[in-house]
């Protein structure tokens, strides 16, 4: 079995990716990984290409990118350039290339999905995701694997290119419950959504977890645009009480963070107690200053977000931030996949996290 597959890691995912590589040694039994370090070289004038350092032909190949990895750096024209996630997709393009046809399937796994934000056209605009995506098909990808996407119905963008999107939600919620101290019931928790894009995630959460959920509704000022977005006007609240209570808000990605920050200091005004985030990805694009000082007043108790995608040293430091650790959970995916086994299971964990509160609210009473 361990002959049959490669498994090539990008610079963006390294580290990470010695991690993974240690846990699919162990699950299948063997001295080797079968990593490859794909070595991604670069002109001066910011153009690149990648050269593979071991042959892959006939085998089943992994490429694993963390497309929103912009602590990866380059000199173009002598300057320091932060690689974008355009960049980043653009290699794993030209690793399928350097594969030339060669492999017997090729897996792309995107912890963070390329341009996923961008998933649907709503005036003149550009569709990035999907057509990100197709150029993946026709170069000859059999399968993407990707974590919380967006929209899952990216996926119809393709037809034959195989597309699956799991959820962390148990790895979330075993390190939540591990590490707070209070009961978790309707009578000290309520989920929030931050907006309506994510209600049906907050109503996941809610069923699992057994408890009520708000939203809130975003009011924007379609006529202007300020960093790249149009500003929040007012947010409105729907939903119970929440005096008392913890929340917990819920979402796939924090972005600037402005969003989160404005509904737990809402909450706040309301009687809450303080607000827990829950976020797949965060980046934290205007750094962290207003976090820092919204756990300092109180607003925000900690935020639960996941290690697959690029953090900076100094932020893991912070005790608002609590990093869940996917690494296991993506190397297991891999395991399964290369033993020709089922992975429904590691999707289905809403028993298990039933499971983990009804012991974790015991050894409360």
């Amino acid at each position: 079995m361990s002959n049959q597959f490669k498994i090539i890691v990008m610079s963006n995912f390294k580290d990470r990716g010695k991690i993974i590589g240690e846990y699919i040694k162990q699950n299948l039994k063997t001295d080797d990984s079968n990593l490859i370090y794909a070595k991604n070289e670069r002109f001066q004038n910011g153009e690149g290409k990648v050269v593979l350092t071991e042959s892959v032909r006939n085998k089943i190949v992994f490429i694993i990118s963390d497309v929103s990895n912009y602590g990866e750096t380059y000199k173009m024209y002598g300057h320091v350039n932060h690689m974008s996630p355009d960049e980043h997709f653009q290699d794993i393009k030209r690793t399928i290339s350097a594969i030339a046809g060669k492999a017997k399937k090729i897996i792309v796994i995107m912890p963070l999905l390329y341009q996923s934000r961008q998933h649907r056209r709503l005036m003149r605009e550009s569709l990035d995701c999907a057509m990100a995506l197709q150029d993946l098909e026709h170069l000859g990808v059999d399968s993407v694997l990707t974590f919380d996407a967006h929209d899952i119905n990216i996926q119809n963008a393709v037809s034959r290119m195989s597309f699956d999107s799991f959820f962390p939600n148990y790895q979330v919620m075993k390190t939540l419950l591990k590490k707070e101290d209070f009961k978790i019931d309707k009578d000290n928790m309520i989920v929030i959504s931050p907006d309506t894009g994510a209600m049906q995630r907050a109503i996941k959460y809610a069923n699992m977890l057994g408890l009520d959920v708000g939203m809130f509704y975003k009011r924007r000022d379609y006529t202007q645009i300020v960093n790249g977005k149009n500003p929040v006007v007012q947010h409105e609240y729907l939903g119970r009480d929440v005096k008392g209570k913890y929340i917990l808000i819920v979402d796939d990605m924090i972005a600037s963070g402005g969003s989160v920050i404005d509904v737990a200091t809402e909450m706040k005004k309301r009687g809450a107690l303080g607000a827990y985030i829950v976020a797949t990805f965060s980046f934290f694009t205007d750094g962290i200053e207003k976090f820092e000082d919204a756990y300092k007043k109180g607003i925000i108790k900690k935020i639960y977000t996941t290690n697959l995608t690029y953090l900076p040293n100094e932020y893991k430091g912070k005790l608002w931030i609590c990093l869940v650790d996917c690494l296991e959970f993506l190397a297991r995916i891999i395991t399964n996949i290369i033993e020709g086994q089922s992975i429904s299971y590691l999707v289905d964990s809403d028993e298990k996290i039933k499971e983990l509160l009804i012991e974790h609210n015991r050894h409360l009473k």
